[in-house]
């Protein structure tokens, strides 16, 4: 029988106090008992919707089925089929909005936990599983991928499985892309993605890091010159953007990019770190997506007094997910709601305060703002409150209002066709770009988006990679 309860099973966590001084993982994961129990939820519906929601297409119902019988190593083999990324996506896909948004117990009460009980199954599966899965037959083809992000990696996993061999070229010193320079140990511990990566490298996927792809080599010589018959871009969007307002350029301002990327991937946290951030005092971001909440959750693990989130909107329209701003709230980060920055204002050293332009963050001056008329996405325009300005007393500031497509890769490919925003136009049902034998996916084309439609974006290009060389 059903579990028929209004409520998902709650999902231990580490009290707000004592997580906002390290960077363990927030969330405790379920017991055993806890996943087969908010497993047994699901009513194994004749039209399973929430397939429609997940963008790899993951046998929801079968999986949770064999979770809720206590089968955990079924329910991994069934997520395992169409996911490269089981334990990574329970941790940071935005479940509320796909699967478990379609999701029928919604509509009277809370949608089964799906996120909850993969991570669960996906944890359980690598923490017992010593052997490593077999490397299929060689095809005798040969794919490259550029970017070990969730777009690429998808894509050389479900390549690999049909005996592709496949090369990923990445420019980091280390596999992962956003997985590891840009989301925070406490979402998502590195291990976690380590582990996922070794089961593809079991599969036979070569991974090269320190390649940057336009720089080192470009996409034609990898496919004239180095014997690649298709070539997969999935670079990112890994160029940060700016508010264009006076002070941008004082110590103190970081993109969020950078500021992530210098904790999680260079380990700025340590005391001898090459690559340090300013710690400490009071830190403001700019933004309200997933990654200003990750930027601000940092901060205040990084030992800040006073952590402000600023965005332009009301808490309706907060793009992050509701989760991590309940637990930013919890930690004690203060929203400020309505809110935009006008200037950045600071001084040369403690000496002189004479020059505001090149020194260090003493302040940013806000405009409080209100909603006016829906804009051409329906949302309600922010508009600025004359004569409301006021000075926010901070030490550090954080951008983080949206990145675009890396433009590394356009710059150096002849006839590889862009849009306006930076991002590769490719064929939507495909992923080809204008190039033959080339495809793109994740944000490289779409700008910066989640993990999931990323992984979604290189299945799509690995199928069509696959007609593709079969009939060449």
């Amino acid at each position: 029988m059903p579990n028929m309860s209004l409520k998902k099973n709650e999902m231990p966590a580490q009290d707000p106090i004592l997580r906002g001084k390290n960077f363990n993982e927030v969330a405790l994961g379920y017991t055993a008992e806890q996943a087969m129990d908010e497993a047994a939820r699901c009513l194994n519906c004749k039209k399973p919707v929430c397939v429609e929601g997940c963008p790899v297409q993951i046998n929801i119902p079968l999986f949770l089925a064999k979770a809720a019988k206590g089968d955990f190593e079924g329910a991994y083999e069934t997520i395992a089929f169409s996911s490269s990324l089981p334990a990574v996506c329970g941790r940071v896909c935005p479940q509320e909005t796909q699967c478990e948004g379609k999701c029928v117990r919604g509509i009277k009460g809370e949608p089964v936990g799906i996120g909850r009980v993969e991570r669960f199954v996906a944890d359980l599966h690598n923490a017992n599983t010593a052997a490593p899965a077999e490397k299929p037959a060689s095809n005798g083809h040969r794919v490259a991928v550029v970017g070990s992000g969730p777009s690429g990696l998808t894509c050389a996993g479900d390549l690999a499985k049909k005996g592709y061999e496949v090369t990923v070229f990445e420019a980091f010193h280390t596999a992962g892309g956003v997985l590891v320079y840009g989301i925070p140990e406490f979402r998502l511990p590195k291990a976690i993605v380590a582990k996922e990566i070794e089961g593809l490298k079991a599969l036979g996927v070569e991974i090269v890091t320190n390649v940057v792809v336009g720089r080192t080599v470009s996409v034609k010589e990898l496919m004239e010159e180095e014997g690649f018959e298709a070539v997969f871009i999935g670079t990112g969007a890994g160029l940060p953007r700016f508010m264009n307002i006076p002070g941008e350029n004082l110590k103190g301002v970081y993109s969020a990019n950078e500021y992530l990327t210098r904790v999680n991937l260079m380990k700025a946290y340590r005391e001898d770190s090459a690559t340090p951030v300013m710690r400490g005092g009071k830190v403001a971001v700019v933004g309200g997506g997933n990654v200003a909440m990750d930027a601000a959750r940092t901060a205040l693990r990084l030992g800040a007094e006073k952590v402000y989130i600023v965005y332009r909107r009301s808490m309706e329209e907060l793009p992050a997910r509701r989760e991590e701003v309940e637990h930013a709230m919890e930690e004690g980060i203060e929203f400020l709601l309505l809110n935009n920055p006008v200037e950045i204002i600071g001084y040369r050293n403690a000496e002189d305060k004479r020059d505001p332009k090149n020194g260090f963050v003493t302040g940013m001056r806000c405009i409080r703002m209100e909603l006016g008329e829906p804009d051409e996405k329906g949302r309600r325009r922010p508009v600025e409150i004359p004569g409301s300005e006021y000075l926010l007393d901070v030490d550090t500031v954080v951008m983080s209002i949206g990145t675009s497509p890396n433009p590394l890769i356009k710059d150096t490919t002849e006839g590889l066709d862009i849009n306006r925003w930076g991002g590769i136009i490719v064929n939507e049902e495909t992923g080809k770009t204008s190039l033959d034998g080339v495809y793109a996916g994740g944000d490289a084309v779409t700008g910066a988006a989640t993990v999931i439609l990323a992984m979604g974006a290189g299945k799509t290009a690995a199928t069509a990679i696959d007609e593709y060389l079969q009939k060449k």
